[in-house]
């Protein structure tokens, strides 16, 4: 299954992907895909209904409307950097021994093609397209691989915008870099895991303006996803809806050289394999 949310922002609307460009409204029987959705356990449910929805006709066309960020604001996002070797060594970093955990605000989410807005006294915002993982229940202190896969309800598209400047030079302190304003675009959809084949096994690139930056692969991962959920619930605890990225490949405009970042006007897409494409224009700052 794949879950939506459509409409203005701040007015999204739950709903259920079907086929390519259609859609079952499921905003009659759920509040939103967040925290207390997650918790009910009710996504087996909700597939049925959308299923039966779908088969009795009930299915919309996506035309002009807005997609919204597939999960709303969660407790917290969570990231997880230098995840692919790859990766670290265009940065010049060394392949780490354990996850490098920061954090990201939660009001960084937006929709996936919602505009990326520079912030002020930036002269390095860059891009990352990343595999998300949400959670599905609270989860502290998992013992196995298969209680992590447990606690998992589905994987998302994401970009991790980062601000290179006031992530490494101001201070070492990651989340000044990646907690700006419309720094996380996410969706289109959220899939359940039973949609995904191998989620070690994605495809994954991101373009600017035309031109191929990253092309990766979630098999390059140095910590699969798995482990990274069972790994932080050793040191903190998972909340439905929260939300974690788990990095990026190789292509990065820090890594380029000389490095290119972006600009007012340039436009990202990217995309994973099983998780739609997003599609962001870069703004000015306010």
């Amino acid at each position: 299954m794949r879950l939506m949310r459509i409409g203005a922002a701040g007015a999204e609307k739950p709903a259920v992907a079907v086929g390519d460009d259609g859609y079952v409204d499921v905003s009659d029987v759920v509040d939103d895909f967040d925290e207390a959705f997650f918790g009910s356990g009710r996504i087996d449910e909700l597939e049925a209904l959308a299923d039966e929805r779908a088969a009795a006709g009930q299915v919309r066309r996506l035309a002009d409307e807005r997609i919204g960020s597939p999960i709303a604001r969660p407790h917290q996002i969570l990231c997880i950097g230098l995840n692919y070797s790859d990766h670290a060594a265009e940065t010049g970093a060394e392949v780490p021994a354990e996850p490098i955990l920061f954090t990201k605000s939660p009001n960084t989410m937006i929709g996936p093609n919602d505009d990326v807005r520079i912030p002020r006294g930036s002269s390095k915002t860059d891009w990352e397209v990343e595999l998300g993982i949400v959670i599905g229940r609270r989860a502290s202190y998992l013992d196995s691989e298969e209680e992590a896969r447990d606690a998992v309800a589905g994987f998302v598209l994401v970009n991790d915008v980062s601000e290179r400047e006031f992530q490494i030079e101001r201070g070492g302190q990651w989340s000044k870099g990646k907690s700006a304003e419309t720094f996380n675009p996410t969706g289109p959809w959220l899939a359940t895991p039973d949609e995904i084949d191998d989620v070690l096994d994605l495809g994954m690139w991101l373009d600017v303006n035309g031109q191929r930056r990253q092309t990766g692969s979630t098999s390059t991962m140095i910590f699969d996803p798995y482990f990274i959920v069972r790994y932080l619930s050793r040191f903190l605890v998972l909340e439905p809806g929260d939300l974690i990225n788990t990095g990026t490949p190789p292509g990065v405009g820090l890594g380029m050289k000389p490095p290119v970042y972006l600009a007012p006007g340039d436009v990202m897409e990217l995309g994973i394999q099983g998780l739609g494409v997003q599609r962001q224009t870069v703004i000015a700052p306010r």
